[in-house]
């Protein structure tokens, strides 16, 4: 979920970019549909990173950290291959 959550995030910036760093507006901006569905993947993200919070028996700060990790582009990809190897090392136990 993370991985899909970077990249939604990389698309928005780009739509981002293609809104208020050209003459792009509104129908002329081929990702204007983007925000909605990305908001919504969002958060697809935030409960799925709750549901294996609670699982792993992460604290409340931890799981908040990789929650706004979906935050910040580029940070989601590095803090999943953190997390996933933390979880399979505890499942492998």
């Amino acid at each position: 979920m993370a991985f899909i959550v970077g990249i939604g995030l990389l698309v928005l910036l780009v739509e981002i970019v293609l809104e208020y760093g050209t003459s792009m507006k509104g129908e002329q901006n081929p990702l204007h549909w983007w925000p909605q569905p990305h908001g919504f993947i969002y958060m697809v993200y935030l409960v799925a990173t709750a549901n294996l919070g609670f699982k792993v028996g992460w604290s409340l700060p931890k799981m908040v950290g990789v929650m706004l990790a979906g935050c910040v582009p580029f940070l989601s990809f590095w803090v999943e291959r953190k997390v996933a190897a933390e979880v399979d090392g505890r499942l492998a136990r």
